[in-house]
């Protein structure tokens, strides 16, 4: 009989917690520990065999980390194994090149085909473009993640489309068209979806310095080429409903 292997691992005393900021935490039951902890996340891929989540616990451990919650999964019939854990840790006892020769230790161990330590206050920021379509609400709510620091990333760039079957244009907007300073992302909701490139998106992009491309295209010309011009010096693409 074979069995898939699926834990997920969290503590009752961190829910919610992902919300709130790191700084002021400290570890339970120790109050020396530092009032600006870090958080941290890794991932880890490798063959699978007994002992990985002991080590890695451990690891965590030995370095004064507390883990906030694990996720491990073992396909069914095949020998790999997945792990994705959260961590806080002192950055003072655990610094963070001394962590990536530690995770790499492990990785050897194990024979790790990928094993990767995002520290998203200590490592550079990601660059993402958005891709988004007509409607805004995908877009609007990413947005308001990123506002709110749940989503550590630099946006390049949102280019959105929208079909036009009797011409094709391109156009870039500048800073001459907003002139409001105290406009925030939940102006953003309530806007009309079926209308051309919404202005308190606009808006709101122009005042995060946040490049804004509206293309319009039609059935047989996407504009993929110059799409791809734009998202040349970017790490990922994000889809907001971009249906294309």
């Amino acid at each position: 009989m074979t069995f898939t292997r699926r834990v997920s691992s969290c503590f009752s005393q961190f829910l919610g917690f992902a919300n709130r900021s790191f700084n002021s935490y400290k570890l339970p039951g120790d109050p020396s520990s530092s009032p600006s902890l870090t958080y941290g996340i890794h991932i880890f891929h490798c063959p699978d065999e007994v002992g990985i989540v002991a080590k890695l616990s451990e690891r965590i451990a030995s370095r004064g980390g507390n883990i906030l919650g694990a996720d491990v999964f073992v396909p069914q019939n095949k020998n790999v194994f997945y792990s994705r854990s959260e961590f806080v840790f002192d950055p003072v006892r655990w610094p963070r090149k001394q962590m990536d020769e530690d995770f790499l230790k492990l990785s050897n161990m194990f024979s790790a085909i990928r094993s990767v330590a995002r520290v998203p206050a200590l490592d550079p920021k990601f660059k993402i473009a958005v891709l988004a379509s007509k409607q805004d609400h995908c877009l609007v709510d990413l947005l308001y993640g990123w506002q709110e620091g749940r989503l550590p990333v630099d946006i390049t760039c949102v280019i959105r489309y929208y079909i036009n079957r009797s011409s094709l244009s391109f156009e870039t907007y500048s800073s001459s068209v907003f002139e409001n300073s105290d406009f925030s992302v939940y102006q953003l909701y309530g806007s009309n979806h079926h209308r051309g490139p919404n202005n308190n998106v606009m808006h709101f992009l122009e005042r995060n310095g946040i490049p804004y491309h509206y293309l319009h295209t039609t059935e047989e010309n996407k504009r993929e080429r110059e799409i791809l011009e734009l998202v040349l010096n970017t790490d990922f693409l994000v889809l907001a409903r971009y249906m294309q």
